[in-house]
């Protein structure tokens, strides 16, 4: 599939020379198209890919209900604060990012949200200046003391600010750490010990009430992309001092939907916001024929349509599969435990396809790994021994069986860290952990980790060696826990496995005191750079959570950040994970299949490689209903 491979210039509007795309280079970003707007409400025809509607014309139907599940418990609503992929859905619906994906577009298109047109991109691609859209307004809350508040420059001015307020301890606080300034503003909190979010910082300024002005250390040809991560929308700076306790559970934003009801870690319910300015569905359907049908269906629409949506915590596939049968759930996340008898050789079975059921399938662009910490008093630290102890554990996992035993075939293989269809991909890299448990034995041995008499191995200095994993209290775990007990079997290690819940799990990851873990990054933007910052030694504590942290690698890393895709780029991308690898850091799994099976009700359902929120873009009939 070609869903995310970009063929486009490497910026929005670049008017100097050396910021275009050269000859014979696949460029990065999409072009958005010239923008035709009009705002009357008597018109209601608006011709852009994310239009505006009159707020007169507000669309969502109460009794429009959209019933979804999560299979991982989310963990809060601060968009500086929150680093799951659940969370974040939540979030891409009650927020506004400045710029978004078309709904249809393949390859990903990037087009404007909040934003009123595409960024000017200048200085070869280090000063970004974007215009927001007038007449956007906050969901009504008592922080706002019952007057209308407009969004404006400055609400992204302060809601970027927070990603480097210290206290906020922010998972996503190093893709911004390009913006002049910012890293100075960070020191001087650091040292008073706390943020100053008046102080001017030259390379993040509001021009004006709607023009804001984003200026970076290096060239950055990703960073339209990272206005589109749900993580930068705006929050106002009234809700996050009104609710300063917990900032997780009061989400304001200026999207869509706004909170209803949030019981953690069970249910979660959004409700249409009122004071949206809404928007007329447009989308572009290419030559794709279920797209075509979909922009026939929905086209014109005001939006958002549905009134009501409830996403249930299911965290066994058993339970969520038993309720999109009773017509409890409209769409549902396929796992890989009944997708046997859901979707036989990849297809509705008959008897969901009698009863309208369709499937939504795509390769997502992810990766699935498990990763040793290299800071570990035991298994950390990079001499030869301990790095052969590393490979050795990671070369005893089989992929193939993993593939075949838990996910049902509903994966395939992944030997290098950019996954298919996103930019800087690999499809020729072989990996230098393959399945081999001989030679992890030979590994083992030759560098003094003896077995006894029980078959397991000992420390070179007599200890039991132990190798510790941690892992949700879920079946599909469980499936993991064996697969790797069975694992080190084969090179006669123990095993110990902890138990958490997937939040207490990420907060154990990030302050760094998990040895090891089964997990997943899936693209945040459509590009490798997405993909290689998982490993960058400052992005410890924050997405590297192998703690891996080497000086060579980092600025070899920091070289590719300037660069735009480009041969000379992946050639860079091959030796840094080859560097990753050698080092016994990561032992890649796969790249999942998303199977989403879709209830007859729902109208317009695609899935997007890149948005989390699809059903922003949906409608539901209610006279489709099963039951």
């Amino acid at each position: 599939m070609t869903i995310l491979r970009i063929r486009a210039s490497r910026s929005f509007a670049v008017p100097d020379r050396q910021s275009q795309a050269r000859a014979g280079v696949p460029p990065r970003l999409s072009t958005a198209a010239a923008i035709a707007r009009q705002a009357s409400c008597n018109a209601g025809r608006v011709t852009m890919t994310l239009v505006l509607a009159c707020a007169c014309a507000q669309a969502a139907d109460p009794d429009k209900v959209l019933r979804v599940e999560f299979y991982v418990a989310e963990t809060g609503f601060d968009p500086v604060k929150v680093q799951d992929y659940y969370s974040h859905t939540v979030n891409e619906a009650i927020f506004d990012s400045l710029m978004t994906y078309d709904y249809l577009a393949r390859p990903a298109k990037l087009v404007p949200r909040a934003a009123e047109s595409m960024p000017v991109i200048s200085d070869q691609a280090r000063t970004y200046v974007f215009k927001i859209r007038k007449g956007i307004y906050f969901a009504a809350d008592a922080a706002f003391k019952g007057k209308k508040r407009e969004l404006t420059a400055e609400d992204y001015v302060y809601s970027i600010k927070r990603f480097k307020d210290p206290a906020n301890k922010s998972p996503f606080e190093s893709f911004i750490d390009g913006i002049v300034g910012l890293e100075e503003l960070k020191k001087d909190a650091e040292k008073s010990g706390r943020m100053n979010y008046d102080t001017r910082v030259d390379g993040l300024q509001a021009l004006d009430r709607y023009t804001l002005q984003i200026k970076l250390k290096e060239t950055d040809y990703n960073f339209g992309y990272l206005m589109a991560m749900p993580n930068y929308s705006a929050v106002a700076r009234e809700v996050i001092d009104a609710y300063a306790d917990d900032t997780n559970g009061h989400p304001v934003g200026t999207g869509p939907y706004r909170l209803k009801e949030w019981k953690r870690s069970n249910k979660i319910v959004l409700e249409a916001n009122p004071d949206f300015r809404g928007f007329v569905w447009q989308s572009e359907p290419g030559s794709d024929p279920r797209n075509i049908e979909i922009a026939a269906a929905m086209k014109g629409k005001k939006m958002p349509q549905i009134g009501r949506v409830e996403i249930n915590i299911i965290e066994e596939q058993q339970a969520s599969w038993l309720a999109f049968q009773k017509d409890e759930l409209d769409i549902l996340y396929m796992r890989e435990q009944f997708s046997q008898i859901a979707i036989p050789d990849n297809k509705v079975s008959a008897e969901l396809a009698k009863q309208g059921v369709t499937l939504s399938r795509i390769t997502d662009p992810d990766i699935n790994y498990t990763y040793i910490n290299t800071t570990d008093p035991e298994f950390g630290g990079f001499s030869k021994e301990k790095i052969a102890l590393r490979r050795a554990i990671l070369m005893s996992f089989d992929d193939a069986e993993l593939i075949r035993v838990i996910r049902k075939n509903q994966a395939i293989d992944a030997e290098y860290p950019i996954p298919p269809d996103v930019v800087g991909h690999d499809a020729s890299y072989r990996t230098s952990i393959p399945y081999d448990p001989a030679l992890a034995n030979k590994l083992l041995d030759y560098f003094g980790f003896k077995k006894g008499s029980n078959g397991y191995r000992t420390w070179p200095h007599g200890k039991p060696l132990v190798w510790r994993y941690s892992s949700t209290p879920t079946t599909r775990d469980r499936e993991l826990d064996e697969l790797w007990q069975k694992s080190l079997d084969k090179i006669g290690i123990r095993i110990h496995v902890d138990k958490n819940k997937f939040p207490e799990e990420l907060k154990l990851e990030r302050a760094c005191q998990l040895l090891s873990r089964t997990a997943s990054w899936i693209a945040d933007y459509p590009d490798g750079d997405d993909f290689m910052q998982l490993f960058y030694g400052p992005n410890s504590g924050q997405n590297n959570n192998a703690c891996f942290q080497m000086k060579e690698w980092d600025r070899i890393y920091e070289k590719t950040r300037a660069m735009p895709a480009s041969p000379e780029r992946d050639q860079l991308y091959r030796k840094l994970w080859r560097m990753v690898e050698v080092n016994g850091v990561i032992k890649l799994h796969d790249t999942r299949v998303r199977n989403m099976l879709v209830q007859p009700a729902v109208i317009g359902y695609r899935k997007h490689p890149i948005l989390l929120a699809d059903w922003i873009y949906v409608d539901v009939d209610n006279s489709r209903k099963l039951h």
